[in-house]
């Protein structure tokens, strides 16, 4: 099919592979402009650096509702349009110029998590399950009709994993739909069990030691690798970057922020082991190296 690739991050990146190596004619490929990074200078997107390796046009357009805009992506003369987080809304012209649509892969099992921060959102609500679903897009926020499904247990897998992982089954998915697409007969979302993965905003990556053991290491794994978890301890910020929990029943009782025996933090409910952590201005470091430069005792409250 003669397509248009449109994303941004490293997670659209498998996608475009694959569909390059599926022997599919991308016509052109969508990303968002190069943004500040690297101390300011101006970096273009995975996605991006990607196209231009496979020899891809790329076009950067800060917003797709100008009509010479419309107007370019409708003589492109695509059969379909496939879409991976590329974070521009998409007019109802560019939705419904190719013959065959714009096609959403979603890292949810929709209609849960329909938003920015579907792995996140998943990994902070406890979601024992998670994956990929190919949609075909339409006005509303990830509401049109579904077109395949594939599904993963979440374990304890960071937002990092997770990400890589639902990359390449959202990859293979989204061409197996395409060899099938005459005979996939969309399957309209239920309207039950709708919920929303809201943008995290930098102020959740607070860890609040009053929340339960099992939610503090949960947001320590839906926020890795960024923004980061992040506790204070003798006025320093530093990252937690991987803690595992042990219930209150094993250990001694204190207050929520307490050191205790065996390098532990109490929770709300249980306590807290950190394993990997990173203060701020250094690398990441094991936790019982931090906990011996820090010379902190059982007793004492972060």
């Amino acid at each position: 099919m003669r397509i248009a690739f449109m994303g941004t991050p490293d997670f659209a990146v498998a996608a475009l592979d694959a569909l390059v190596a599926a022997g599919h004619d991308v016509a052109a490929v969508y990303t968002q402009p190069p943004r500040p990074a690297n101390r300011g200078r101006l970096t273009p997107s995975p996605v991006h650096v990607r196209a231009e390796a496979l020899g891809l046009p790329v076009r950067t357009p800060e917003s797709l509702k100008p009509e010479t805009e419309k107007a370019a992506f409708a003589a492109l003369n695509l059969d379909v349009a496939i879409v991976a987080a590329y974070g521009l809304l998409l007019p109802m012209a560019i939705l419904d110029a190719p013959p065959h649509g714009c096609i959403n892969i979603h890292a949810s099992l929709l209609p849960r998590w329909r938003g920015a921060a579907p792995i996140q959102r998943a990994i902070l609500a406890g979601d024992i399950e998670t994956g990929v679903t190919i949609m075909q897009m339409e006005r509303g926020l990830d509401t049109g009709p579904m077109l395949a499904k594939s599904r993963v247990p979440i374990g304890t897998a960071t937002a990092g994993d997770l990400t890589s992982t639902l990359a390449s089954l959202g990859a293979q998915l989204v061409v197996d739909v395409l060899e099938r697409l005459p005979a996939v007969h969309p399957q309209p979302q239920p309207e039950d069990g709708v919920t929303y993965a809201h943008k995290i905003d930098k102020s959740e990556a607070r860890i609040d030691w009053a929340d339960s053991a099992d939610a503090i290491v949960r947001r320590v794994r839906a926020l890795q690798p960024s923004p980061g978890a992040w506790f204070e301890a003798g006025g320093q910020r530093v990252k937690l970057i991987a803690a595992e929990e042990e219930p209150r029943a094993d250990i001694a009782m204190g207050a929520p922020g307490t050191i205790l025996p065996g390098d532990r933090i109490a929770a709300g409910a249980g306590a807290v082991r950190p394993l990997v952590v990173q203060p701020e201005g250094k690398a990441r470091m094991p936790a019982d190296a931090w906990w011996r430069g820090r010379r902190m005792m059982p007793g004492d409250c972060l």
